[in-house]
């Protein structure tokens, strides 16, 4: 797109906006400090260096499409072609099976955090900060069931793992000068009813007590609910009011996975309940389709108002934003840059809601024109301020990154064998 319309378009939106007493100049300066955690999972399709072997226990990774990274350094080299099409602040999230593990196998109760210094020194070169996750599957103490688990074996295997994943993110918390939010998600359920329900609830909350014992100052643990996974369909043992439920009467962030609820569920209308309870929130944006599912995140309803919502309350500064999802079955580069971009635009449009005229009608009850302004701002020009935001920071403009990937996957990704 040329410079002189990127540049004309950005001046009648700034003008549009300002008459409703919005200021896009500002909301601009606000998106470029809200950072977006990666994920780099979506580079591999959550193959990790741990066993090279497809992502189990509850998740799968569906299609083929050619060119997923096979090593540390094509994961790193897809994450530098990631960053440098988008502006903004990001950081990377790691999940624990992704470590240097120098091409000896490290189990999952023997892992530190010298398996990720390389991560650390890399992520402060390339100016990124990082957040982390315990891998609860994928292994062959996985099972149907690992925190929960009866078995005192088992159990205590899943437990050491996930406090050994605290420390490391500890260190890189430490490292990096600013605390390393860890996500704990676990698999654990039921493929058919199960007439254990409480007894696992009761375990898996006797696991988590013991580990968030450990007071650690530079990380900051988060606990993620989900509907179900694959092959535990019928019961889940870290449902979202157990974790609800958890997080509120122990003061623990909780995790919004957008993918794991069901897709006529609005997951933003929890945001205004769950942070009178808890402290923060941990976002995992992502998409559900017909089922609890990871989809590339679009610029759509749920995401749109998941942001909506927090702006609103003026509680974004209490909610931290990571993409969660593994699409195999299209270009995964294309993949990061449509889900980042949706997340900004989502971002983006809260910023730009004229949030104080629309208080206003409110206040007064005067519903009619709240209403038609809520509807009226939806087709406000915010794809010319986004623009904007792109061409100031020199990566592409509206559909320009297609074009880019296009050639990334000659040159690199469909030369991988």
């Amino acid at each position: 797109m040329k410079s002189e319309l990127i540049e004309k378009n950005y001046a009648l939106a700034k003008e549009r906006y300002a008459a409703l007493g919005v200021d896009t100049d500002k909301a601009l300066e606000t998106l470029e400090k809200t950072p977006i955690s990666l994920h780099c999972w979506q580079a591999d399709d959550v193959v990790g260096f741990e066993r090279n072997e497809a992502a189990s226990g509850g998740i799968q990774t569906t299609g083929n499409y050619p060119g997923k990274a096979r090593n540390i350094d094509e994961l790193r080299q897809d994450i530098d072609k990631v960053t440098s099409m988008l502006a903004g602040s990001f950081r990377l999230n790691l999940h624990e099976t992704y470590g240097d593990f120098g091409g000896r196998f490290v189990d999952r109760d023997q892992v530190e955090a010298k398996h990720f210094e390389s991560w650390m020194q890399w992520a402060k070169e390339h100016n990124l900060k990082l957040d982390f996750n315990s891998t609860s599957f994928s292994h062959p103490k996985s099972g149907s069931l690992t925190l929960s688990n009866p078995d005192k074996e088992i159990r205590e295997f899943w437990i050491d793992h996930t406090k050994r994943c605290r420390r490391i993110a500890d260190a890189m918390g430490k490292y990096q000068a600013d605390p390393c939010i860890m996500n704990i998600w676990v698999h654990d359920g039921s493929k058919d009813y199960t007439v254990e329900k409480f007894r696992y609830r009761q375990i898996l909350k006797e696991s988590l007590d013991e580990i968030l014992a450990e007071q650690l100052p530079d990380m900051k643990s988060c606990l993620e609910a989900k509907l179900f996974g694959i092959g535990l369909e019928a019961y889940t043992v870290g449902s979202h009011d157990f974790y609800a439920g958890y997080c509120a009467k122990n003061n623990v962030i909780y995790t919004l996975d957008t993918g794991h609820y069901e897709p006529t569920e609005n997951v933003s209308d929890a945001v205004s309940s769950l942070l009178l309870f808890v402290p923060e929130l941990m976002l995992h944006v992502s998409r559900p389709m017909h089922w609890d599912s990871d989809h590339v995140t679009l610029f759509d309803d749920n995401t749109r108002n998941l942001f909506a919502e927090l702006v609103r309350a003026g509680q974004l500064h209490r909610a931290h934003i990571g993409l969660d999802y593994f699409d195999a079955s299209i270009d995964r580069i294309g993949a990061y840059i449509i889900g980042t971009r949706a997340t900004q635009k989502s971002l983006l449009q809260a910023f730009l809601e004229p949030l104080e005229l629309l208080r206003k009608y409110e206040d007064e009850d005067k519903l009619f024109q709240r209403l038609a302004l809520l509807e009226e701002a939806k087709t406000l020009p915010m794809g010319a301020v986004y623009d904007y935001y792109n061409y100031t920071h020199n990566v592409p403009v509206a559909e320009d990154f297609i074009a880019d990937i296009e050639k990334y996957e000659q040159e690199v990704t469909f030369k991988r064998k």
